[in-house]
């Protein structure tokens, strides 16, 4: 009984019962969820795929760039504020603060990535690219891991945004004729109705 309920409403919100009184603008209206849902589950997964190409690959070249720089250590001039957050004992909340190097034979002062929660005159590791500048810590395997789960969730998110936002502007304009229909098939029958009171 609930299976054929369900059944003959769908098909009614469809407009497979052939009413003859149903509007095309009711049947889009009906067909605009479906049409929305089938949406997400195209654009979805091709967003998400080239997305996740993308950042993919924009890890291989930060990875081979990183390759060209060398590690030295610094000491911290200053204790860093912050408590220490950790992932498998490593810190992942990086600060900017100054400290000292030597590289190439010769002293540097400057600020540097390090993470929170680190003391004064700890020894830290620091890299530094071909020319000498200061780099964050180089990419992970697990950054990198990270780094495509993120822009797949952030694009599937961009998608669904997208398809909602489209049903829901195809809905208020359907409504809008829907209304316009119905203001002027009142002025067309509601004159003859007030005749016979």
């Amino acid at each position: 009984m609930a299976a054929t309920t369900m059944w003959t409403r769908l098909t009614r919100r469809l407009g497979f019962d052939g009413n003859p009184l149903r509007r095309p603008a009711d049947v889009i209206a009906g067909w605009l969820l479906p049409a929305a849902i089938a949406a997400f589950l195209v654009l979805g997964p091709l967003a998400a795929t080239g997305v996740g190409l993308w950042v993919h690959s924009g890890n291989v070249a930060a990875q081979r760039a990183q390759r060209l720089w060398h590690e030295v250590p610094a000491v911290l001039l200053e204790p860093v504020a912050g408590p220490l957050m950790s992932g498998n004992g490593a810190s992942t909340w990086l600060v900017s603060a100054p400290a000292r190097w030597t590289s190439g034979g010769r002293p540097h002062t400057g600020d540097i990535p390090v993470a929170a929660g680190t003391s004064e005159g700890a020894v830290v590791p620091l890299w530094l690219n071909r020319a000498g500048k200061v780099q964050v810590p180089p990419l992970t395997a697990g950054g990198a891991r990270n780094r495509v789960v993120i822009g797949v969730l952030f694009s599937l998110a961009a998608v669904a945004t997208l398809v909602t936002t489209l049903a829901l502007v195809a809905r208020w304009v359907l409504d809008r004729r829907r209304i316009a229909g119905w203001e002027t098939a009142w002025l067309s029958v509601g004159p003859q109705w007030s005749r016979h009171l």
